[in-house]
């Protein structure tokens, strides 16, 4: 018989952890440094060091992670920043939001990763940064994106709000460029229990001017040296971040094993147009989501696939059904339809299979099961 399989499960990822975590809670609340406490700075610093870093920067979310990180990077009025049209609403967000103009260009069609031949196309005298973003929890190629970068001046600054951890030719996210933004929003591999983001850097600049502007652009108490904001990491979520910090490789390696599993089970329909997302990084890639494609070749499209999954009881989704320029709120931006027809066709393409760590054998070849009996009837 078959049963139910959510998309995300965190409450059974989170079971074996009950007990450090009610622990760690507790000590926060006993000491009553809610606000930029103790908890907070080991987080900060195991958080680097993990990433390969020398400072993390605890912010209230990654939206403003992206903000406050291409403000202290000095990104803002006048500037333009390019980043990939085939990216969740936040990383454009950030870009507006520090006054800087947004410069969107497509995207790889195998890899759903931003595509630096058309980024190259898009660089002016205004350009002074590149914003990549490792979606779905693959890096964007660090030699290819350095290159790019050297060869145009241009800063880099990555949206690693997918890839904790993740790992390309020898690069951690966010050790490319000169900083990075990171989501701990509940489902990442690495989530708290609510909102909560951080900036990593190598740059003592960066990071004290991030410190400053994420508490009211204030080095200390009263002083206040820069237009900053409040967008602190609370003090509880990062007490949570640092019981589930240790876990996160064997998490990763699980999600990595999870997708092995898909694409096993799933080869044989690729003659039949289903594609999953194409991994470039093996054991690097982290699996935040698993991604497959129902291309023109399948004998169904992507809205009847996710329809019958869905009344099989198989939890999935879409990320995302509408890339950024034809978002009605940025209709401003001056994009229209066709501009980008790689992240276009993506988003009438794409399913995302149910992918997290503790995801059991059965799971898996219960959903690839489903999708091939479907596609075959």
């Amino acid at each position: 018989m078959l049963k139910n399989i959510p998309f995300v499960d965190l409450k059974l990822q989170h079971q074996p952890l009950k007990t450090e975590l009610k622990k760690a809670v507790q000590a926060v609340l006993e000491k009553g440094d809610f606000i930029l406490g103790q908890a907070v700075e080991e987080f900060e610093s195991s958080f680097a060091k993990a990433c390969g870093v020398e400072h993390a920067i605890g912010v209230g979310c990654g939206t403003d992670a992206i903000e406050l990180g291409l403000q202290a990077c000095g990104v803002g009025v006048g500037d333009e920043v390019i980043l990939p049209a085939n990216t969740f609403i936040a990383t454009l967000i950030g870009v507006i939001h520090v006054g800087a103009t947004p410069v969107l260009v497509d995207c790889h069609p195998e890899t759903a990763l931003i595509d630096l031949e058309a980024a190259q196309k898009a660089v002016t005298k205004k350009t002074k940064a590149i914003l990549p973003v490792h979606l779905y929890g693959q890096m964007v190629a660090p030699s290819e994106l350095k290159d790019f970068a050297q060869t145009n001046n241009l800063i880099i600054f990555e949206d690693a709000a997918q890839a904790h951890l993740a790992r390309r030719e020898g690069y951690r996210a966010g050790s490319i460029g000169i900083a990075a933004a990171f989501s701990f929003y509940p489902s990442k591999n690495l989530g708290c229990f609510g909102d909560g983001g951080i900036v990593i850097t190598n740059n003592s600049e960066v990071a004290n001017k991030m410190r400053t502007l994420r508490n009211y652009g204030s080095p200390k108490k009263y002083e206040h040296v820069e237009a900053g904001t409040n967008s602190r990491l609370d003090t509880i979520q990062a007490a949570i971040l640092n019981v589930k910090l240790p876990y996160l490789e064997d998490w990763n390696r699980d999600r990595n094993q999870a997708a092995q599993k898909y694409d096993t089970l799933l080869s044989p329909m690729k003659e039949k147009g289903i594609i999953p997302i194409q991994n470039f990084s093996d054991s690097g890639h982290i699996y935040h989501l698993y991604v497959i494609r129902v291309t023109d070749k399948a004998p169904i499209n992507q809205d009847t696939l996710k329809e019958k999954l869905t009344s099989a009881g198989i939890s999935v989704g879409i990320h995302y059904p509408i890339p950024c320029h034809l978002q009605p709120a940025y209709q401003n931006l001056g994009y229209k339809q066709g501009d980008f027809p790689n992240s276009e066709i993506l988003s009438q393409q794409i399913l995302s299979l149910p992918m997290y760590p503790v995801i059991s054998e059965d799971q898996i070849n219960q959903v690839a099961e489903v999708i091939t009996q479907i596609i075959n009837k």
